[in-house]
């Protein structure tokens, strides 16, 4: 019975392949006869993204009049439904060849309902809950007209002090490679088709790796970690059949990523077979210039697109040089026949010459269905990881009469959420209804006395981009007087409270774009107030609301639960509530290594041995000041049951370099209630060509278990799990050696086994 299930789900498999083919196929033939009644300007126009928003600042205008030129072939920054449809009449109904416009837009973590952060989602160990977020994006952004998204980004962060750590899934290749494939398949589907939106892999590659975490900043990586590391979620992604790329701002080894032809080009095209297009990050071909990369704007047109980038985002370049160049002969126009035919063929995919308008009628019922919201708590509470819980403070009990709510983020509608949101960044404000942490607790506590103390509004030292489009202001810090009000507030408050709840870390627009950091303590005075809430002997919950790992050495020490929430999006207080209460017992890990200070940054576990390894009993530090070693490592997090793994197993110990073996563990819910138990497993190649990480993570998975239950749970080891791309071959290859495997709940796990892998 199962081979015949087998067989026939290989025959849809196939059936479905052939399928996906035909309509790229199809829509590639349309796009190549369309492509040959086009004018020059016309082709240029369509590797041309305009603003549909005007920003002063920016230097951006009105849209309108290169649309009915047939000069956009995209057009993003614009939420309005009516002005989407205004603009795309113009383009069907003015223009000579009546090619429609792309719309696109940041729908980074939902739409109306705004899910919880990528790196939070990352949190839950569990690809479905990225998957499931974005299917429900993409049906609110197709209907709101929004058909192109800058998402997934999947730049691996191994340093909290970088800002847009919070837009993806941490440290690891593994890990971060299953939620790139996750979110393409969220927002694409199995093909890009009439019901997807089209993602923007994004940055395309090495924006992680800053120099000191700061944003744009150089990044310098050695061929071998680039491609073992940083570009394995790229391919990834690029396997699912994600339709475009964007470049990265920053230089990569002293070439900007924007102009680097072995990126674009040799990597993604010739290597991977990549089909789609690439579109620059925002004035990134303008910048090559900047860069000193470029000796003009015509010269910047030239080297971004013989590098092979396709489209120019708003920077208006390729605009005003690319025509020049095919006339004086340095570029060819079957060339720019070649980067505009993915653009069209994307177009024709996505079902936008067919039905070119959306439906204004249907787009608030869409926006404002109920389902989304269940959807969203049930996937902000899975993606929450409980870090301490010392004499099973939590889960709380519903019979507590006074709660004192302490710290800046406890009732902040915007803040819960995170930043990157599409209707709070360019539509005019939030339309949603977000859930406070103040607010979740009432509706689980109705009858309690919730006493709060805010503390002073947190504020950057220097405004950060999204400060800036939202038009904040920098706000001076508090006067030593007015903090020590606020700290005598939440110390009273604390004093006649049963319990205090501290919701403190950083408010969205600390955790963003343009907002890296130098420290990670707590902003302002929020720890002055948790330790003034602590020495009132009162239990102390801290719940961590932030886009990055922060400083907690003190609280881990003094503060008996500490829940990392992230930002857990609309219906986050909800989320929150409902683990501090036991309705959800949380099962998140951590997708980064914590550090204690951020001078131990960067930090992560699968780094390589050296000659003074920290498994030995001598080991103390690598610094005299401070322990070396994170405070919780990488694929961390408690849960309110205990979980026992056991009898691990690998089907053979033995295997060539083409074999194949398998891992199986048991694991065991050996506490009082059911909880989800994260399964991870760790490879380490002990010799070979080159120094392999002392541990890499090479299968994972959550299971929910009932208490005293058992599961077998199996993982494959073969090619894919073993290989590496060697410095010293130049290419990918399975090595003989001896490995070592362990299986458990974290990076430390202890349960060994051991495989050889012979010639």
């Amino acid at each position: 019975m199962y081979r015949k299930l087998a067989l026939a789900l290989l025959a849809l498999a196939s059936v479905a392949t052939t399928l996906c083919q035909s309509t790229r196929d199809e829509a590639e033939q349309r796009a190549r006869t369309l492509l040959q009644q086009m004018n020059l300007d016309e082709k240029v126009g369509q590797l041309n993204q305009s603003s549909g928003v005007v920003m002063p600042f920016l230097g951006s205008q009105k849209p309108d009049d290169l649309i009915a030129q047939g000069r956009v072939g995209s057009v993003l920054w614009l939420t309005d439904v009516k002005e989407i449809n205004r603009l795309q009449h113009i383009a069907v109904e003015k223009s000579r060849l009546h090619i429609p416009v792309l719309f696109a837009f940041d729908v980074i973590h939902g739409y109306r309902t705004v899910f919880p952060v990528p790196l939070a989602m990352a949190s839950s160990w569990d690809p479905s809950v990225e998957e499931q977020a974005q299917h429900f994006a993409a049906q609110d952004a197709r209907a709101a007209g929004i058909l192109w998204t800058f998402t997934p980004m999947v730049d691996i962060a191994r340093d909290a002090r970088w800002g847009r750590i919070v837009e993806g899934a941490g440290e690891d290749p593994y890990l971060g490679s299953a939620m790139a494939r996750a979110q393409v398949r969220g927002f694409q589907g199995d093909q890009l088709g009439p019901d997807s939106v089209l993602v923007s892999v994004k940055h395309f590659a090495g924006y992680g790796a800053a120099d000191g975490g700061r944003d744009y900043d150089s990044s310098y990586i050695p061929e071998e970690l680039f491609r073992n590391v940083y570009l394995e979620p790229f391919h990834a992604a690029e396997q699912q059949g994600a339709g475009n790329f964007m470049s990265a701002y920053m230089d990569l080894n002293s070439v900007p990523a924007t102009g680097n032809h072995w990126l674009l080009t040799d990597i993604l095209r010739n290597e991977w077979g990549f089909k789609g297009f690439v579109v620059s990050d925002a004035f990134a071909v303008a910048s090559l210039e900047t860069h000193g990369y470029a000796k003009d704007p015509s010269d910047a047109a030239y080297k971004a697109f013989t590098a092979g980038l396709n489209m120019d985002m708003a920077s208006q370049t390729y605009t005003k040089n690319l025509a020049q160049l095919v006339k004086d002969g340095k570029i060819t126009e079957a060339q720019i026949d070649q980067a505009v035919l993915p653009i069209l063929t994307s177009k024709y995919q996505l079902g936008l010459f067919d039905h070119p308008y959306l439906d204004e009628s249907k787009v608030e019922a869409t926006l404002n269905r109920p389902e989304g919201l269940a959807l969203e708590r049930k996937l902000a509470a899975r993606s929450m990881v409980l870090l301490k819980n010392d004499n099973h403070t939590l889960p709380l009990k519903t019979t507590i009469k006074k709660i004192a709510l302490i710290g800046p983020l406890g009732d902040s509608t915007h803040d819960i959420e995170g930043g990157w949101t599409v209707e709070g960044l360019f539509g005019g404000g939030a339309k949603n209804h977000p859930i406070t942490l103040l607010a979740g607790l009432k509706s689980k506590l109705p009858n309690a006395q919730i006493a709060t103390v805010s503390g002073p509004e947190l504020s950057r030292v220097f405004p950060g981009l999204l400060d800036q489009l939202a038009g904040k202001k920098v706000l001076p810090p508090p006067t030593p007087q007015e903090t020590a009000d606020w700290v005598a507030k939440a110390k009273a408050a604390a004093a006649n409270a049963d319990l205090v709840i501290a919701a403190m870390g950083e408010i969205a627009s600390m955790s963003s774009e343009a907002s890296s950091r130098a420290t990670l303590d707590l902003p302002g005075v929020q720890q002055q107030m948790l330790e003034a809430v602590a020495a009132t002997g009162k239990p102390v919950v801290l719940v961590l609301l932030a886009g990055r790992p922060l400083d907690i050495r003190w609280a881990s020490e003094h503060v008996p639960a500490i829940l990392e929430a992230w930002y857990p999006g609309t219906e986050g207080g909800n989320a929150i509530a409902d683990v501090l209460f036991g309705e959800i017992n949380p099962g998140g890990k951590l997708p980064v290594s914590w550090p204690r200070v951020a001078g131990a940054e960067p930090l992560y576990y699968n780094h390589t041995l050296t000659h003074e390894p920290e498994d030995r009993p001598q080991f103390t530090s690598r610094y005299w000041d401070v322990q070396s070693k994170p405070l919780y490592p990488f694929g961390y997090g408690l849960s309110y049951t205990t979980f026992k793994f056991a009898n691990l197993k690998l089907s053979q110990a033995s295997i060539g370099t083409d074999g194949k073996t398998e891992v199986s563990v048991d694991v065991t819910n050996t506490g009082s209630v059911a909880g989800d138990a994260v399964a991870q497993v760790y490879i380490h190649q002990r010799y070979g060509s080159a120094s392999r990480p002392v541990r890499q993570l090479k299968g994972f998975q959550r299971v929910a278990l009932q208490p005293g239950e058992t599961k077998t749970l199996t993982f494959p080891l073969g090619k894919e799990e073993l290989q590496f791309w060697s410095p010293q071959t130049k290419q990918w290859a399975v090595e003989p050696s001896a490995f070592d495997v362990w299986a458990g709940e974290d990076s430390t796990a202890s349960l060994h086994a051991d495989l050889t892998v012979t010639p």
